[in-house]
This record gives structure tokens, C-alpha cells and sequence, in this order.
């Protein structure tokens, strides 16, 4: 089979993409090869006024002029839910790609570790705000996008926010491995309620993008930085899996998607396998009521399967 590029998106005319932190990265290469296949994209970022930029950028880039901007700051649940509630018409597909990677501690407008706040609480929220658009659409999709880090990450119950020990790895880990609790947990009861909506999820292997930024490293680690850029792909490589889970035909709900060569790091986009540990539903299903309580969002119309 030929491998997958950005030409080989299916039409997506009349078809209404949301992606969070879009004005970058594996968000911005997403949103530029969707548009061009005639997606209505809309930019879910923080910054106005890179969010703007990135707004005119993707439809110079395109020809498109159905790419939009929304103002969407995943640390704060009062700007998650104000983006929902603004929210109008049927979903198609969201694409939950937003984060930050290894920061020194901080933590949310809520209190919530930073890195837990934005990509794992964050996304949970927006998700299930916009449950009820992403039931308008004919077949909805939702995209969480993981990392390769997710294999050594663990949900730490005893100190979920960081507030006894902050290890920035570990804390990155464990919100890439809740993403993949969350997908999968989100698969399930989704199928137990007869809906029609693929929960799946990507990685980009190793992508050379601006994640990095975040990480304050002290100038003796710049090497750091130098050894990721030689061994990376470039964004737009590491944007095919997350284009692939959102659009290809073929994708079935619990499907996670990522680079084809040496230990997942570089390579065209295939089906690929989590961590075991991600399989655990008792875990999974704590992790779901865990982030329910601390977002306030129930998802009351998804009950937990029997």
C-alpha cells in the first residue's frame, strides 16, 4: 500500500474541524493539509495574536477561506467552557492536540498541574462540553494526541497534581498516558451507548516542533535540543498519523495511529500499539470519575458501561 501523505486526505468539503493549539507545530500542518482539502478549520489557541497569525498563514497557505480563529486558553475551564457554550451546529471532527512538555511546575487558573491541567483536564472538559455537537455530525471523530512518552508514564492516584514530588518527565508522561486512558475509555462508552462517534488517537514519533519551548533548560542541556532536531522529522511528517486517525476511511474507534519506523520514531503513518498498561479499565474508569469531579464535567449523557 502506498504510504499515506497530505494528498491522500479524503475530500472533506462540509466538514467542520475543530484543533486545539493549531497555530503551531503538528496542529498547524494539520490544520493547513485539512483546509486544503476543503475542511472548515477552526484554530482553537490561546494567543490572539499568534493565533491570528497562524489564521492567515493557513489560508495563504491553502487557497482556503474557511479557516477561522477561537480563542481557547485548556488552562482555564472558564475559557473551555465559554468556548463550548459559543459553540453552534454540528462537529465533525476534534482534534485534541494541545500541550506542553517537561515545564518546571506550574500550575492552572484552576490549581491543576500544568501539564495535567492543559493535556489531560483541558481536553476532557472540551470534549465533553462539545459531546452534544459532535452527536450532530453524521460519523464524528475524536482525535487525543499521545506521544511516545506515554509508555513510561503512570497515573499517580496518591498525588495526581504534583503537590508532593514534581518530576517534570514524569508529570509529561503521565498526562500523555491519561490521554490514551481517556481515548479508550471514551471508545468504550461510546460504543456501549450506540453512538456513532470514533474515539481514536495518534503520536507524532519525534517531531521537530516548537513543544520544546516550554522546558526553561539550563544552557548546559542545550545540547538536548540540538541531539532532538537531528534525530526528529519534520512537523509535517509527524502531523500524517494524527491526519490519518482524523480522515482515512478505514479507522475504527480505539485505533491509535503512529510512525511505521525504528521504535516509532520517524516513518509513514500505520496502526500502532499503546502501552498494555492502557488496557487496564479499572484504572481507566477511575481516571474518567477522577477528571469528571475535578472538571465538573460529568458527561451525563455517557453513561459507564456495564
Amino acid at each position: 500500500m502506498s504510504p499515506f501523505t497530505a494528498d491522500s486526505i479524503p475530500d472533506q468539503t462540509g466538514r467542520t474541524i475543530v484543533i486545539t493549539g493549531a497555530n503551531s507545530g503538528i496542529g498547524h500542518q494539520a490544520a493547513t493539509a485539512l483546509a486544503r482539502k476543503g475542511a472548515r478549520v477552526v484554530l482553537a489557541c490561546r494567543d490572539e495574536g499568534r493565533g491570528h497569525d497562524a489564521e492567515k498563514r493557513i489560508r495563504s497557505l491553502s487557497g482556503s477561506s474557511t479557516v477561522e480563529l477561537r480563542l481557547l486558553d485548556l488552562s482555564s475551564l472558564a475559557s473551555v467552557r465559554r468556548f463550548a457554550d459559543e459553540w453552534t451546529g454540528p462537529l465533525d471532527v476534534l482534534i485534541n492536540n494541545a500541550g506542553v512538555m517537561a515545564t518546571p511546575r506550574k500550575v492552572t487558573e484552576d490549581g491543576f498541574e500544568q501539564q495535567f491541567g492543559i493535556n489531560h483536564l483541558g481536553h476532557f472538559a472540551l470534549t465533553g462540553l462539545l459531546l452534544e455537537h459532535l452527536q450532530e455530525a453524521e460519523a464524528p471523530r475524536v482525535v487525543s494526541v499521545s506521544s511516545l512518552a506515554h509508555k513510561r508514564g503512570r497515573i499517580n492516584f496518591a498525588d495526581l497534581q504534583s503537590t508532593k514530588r514534581y518530576r517534570r518527565w514524569s508529570a509529561y508522561q503521565q498526562s500523555k498516558v491519561a490521554n490514551l486512558y481517556f481515548m479508550i475509555e471514551l471508545d468504550r462508552r461510546t460504543r456501549a451507548a450506540g453512538w456513532p462517534l470514533a474515539s481514536v488517537a495518534a503520536h507524532p514519533g519525534l517531531a521537530n516542533t516548537n513543544l520544546t519551548a516550554g522546558m526553561n533548560l539550563p544552557t548546559a542541556l542545550d545540547a538536548f535540543g540540538v541531539f532532538f532536531k537531528l534525530l526528529s522529522q519534520s512537523d509535517a511528517a509527524g502531523a500524517l498519523p494524527v491526519l490519518y486517525a482524523a480522515t482515512a476511511p478505514d479507522v475504527q474507534g480505539g485505533d491509535y495511529y503512529g510512525p511505521d519506523g525504528p521504535g516509532e520514531t520517524r516513518g509513514n503513518a500505520t496502526l500502532v500499539a499503546p502501552s498494555s498498561r492502557v488496557l487496564d479499565r479499572d484504572i481507566a474508569t477511575r481516571l474518567w470519575n477522577k477528571s469528571a469531579e475535578l472538571t465538573g464535567v460529568s458527561y451525563a449523557t455517557l453513561p459507564q458501561p456495564a
